[in-house]
Formats: C-alpha cells, structure tokens, sequence
C-alpha cells in the first residue's frame, strides 16, 4: 500500500483516484473545483478542495509524506509546471506529471518531474494497435522496443501443445500467460494444449508482436 497524492480531479484524475484505491492504497485527492471534489470524496482516503499554485496550501498537505504525488492538471500547464516545481522544492519523493504534448514533457522533466505521463497518447497507442491487429485484445507498450499482447490463440495452435508450437523459435515470443475467464494462469507449462477458449498473454520485441498479430 501506497500513500498517493493526487491534484487535479478532471477525468483522468478522478479515474486515477478510484483505481489507486480500488488497488489498496491510500489517496489524498485535491481540486480547487468543489464539485469536482466532492464526486470523489466518498470514496477515496481524504480529500480537499484548494489550489494548489498556492505553496501554502502544498506544505499544509505535507507533500513529503505522500510515497507519490501525482499532477493531473490538464487545462493550464503553466499551473502545472508551478505545481510540479513546488512538489521538488518542497521535498516530495516522487512527482509523477501529466503531459499532453512532447514539449511540454521536456519543460516538465527540466524543473524536476521524476516521471511524465501521456494517458491520451497512451490510449490511443493501444487503440489502434488493438484494432489494426485480427486477433490482439490487449496491448502494453514497455519500452519503444518491448511490449506485452493479450491475443487469442491463433487457429495453428489449436490442439498443439506450447511446446509443439515452437512459439520462441519460430516467433521470438514468450508466452508469459493464459487468460481463462479472466483469470490468467501464469508459468504455463511445455505440455499445456493450446484451445481455442484461451487469450494468450505473450511478450516479447514489439516487431515480432505486431508480425504475429497480423498488423506488420
């Protein structure tokens, strides 16, 4: 369990506050939009309406305490950036900042960001792939260069076991799950048969994915 604050209770802030307690942490939520902390507040640890441009109201909040901060603000990056500065500058561990555009990244990473964020460009990344792929359910980006797929089992596979199918040798993939009403069994064995009500959840060189996948 983490101790997580969040500023800014837009859509993304909001969304990610539900999800960070849903995963068992604690969450400290704060916007100078009332309404937009009282939608929250029932349902995350604290919360607070204030803004927090104000540096009195980030060292009432005791930034240093929090595990990870996270700055959310997505209509006024010059706030955003004010925010992010005052999170270092008051001692906060790690400031996690949203980012819509590539430049803004780069300003951000200058005055202290320890990480920068794209949820728009992120999903949408793993929307086209989903959709351009025939058989790809799922798709996380590691690095530029890595990447896991939930995929369903391709028609070759079927009957075959994983050792059979020669998947790293002749894909240079790695199945790293199986995915069976939602419940994904990891370390799956040589002699496992492969059948056709499985997603398979594979890693591996995101080239070789999208080969498999159908997309390139």
């Amino acid at each position: 369990m983490k101790s997580i604050l969040v500023i800014g209770l837009g859509r993304f802030g909001r969304h990610l506050s539900l999800k960070l307690m849903e995963l068992g942490n604690e969450v400290m939520a704060i916007d100078e939009d009332e309404e937009a902390v009282e939608a929250v507040a029932p349902f995350v640890t604290a919360s607070r309406i204030g803004n927090c441009q104000d540096v009195d109201v980030l060292k009432e909040l005791g930034v240093n305490n929090f595990d990870i901060c996270f700055v959310c603000i997505s209509d006024d990056f010059q706030s955003s950036l004010e925010v992010t500065f005052s999170l270092k500058e008051l001692g906060a561990r790690y400031v996690i900042a949203r980012a819509d555009r590539e430049a803004q990244t780069k300003f951000l990473h200058k005055i202290g960001a320890d990480e920068v964020i794209h949820p728009e460009k992120e999903m949408a990344q793993r929307t086209a792939v989903k959709y351009s792929a025939r058989n790809a359910f799922d798709y996380i980006e590691l690095t530029p260069e890595y990447a896991i797929f939930e995929i369903r089992t391709p028609e070759a596979w079927l009957g075959k076991t994983v050792a059979e199918a020669e998947i790293r040798t002749k894909h240079n993939v790695n199945i790293i799950g199986i995915k069976t009403n939602d419940v994904i069994t990891p370390m799956v064995r040589p002699e496992h048969i492969f059948t056709k009500e499985e997603h398979l959840i594979i890693a591996g060189l995101k080239k070789d994915m999208l080969r498999l996948t159908g997309i390139k």
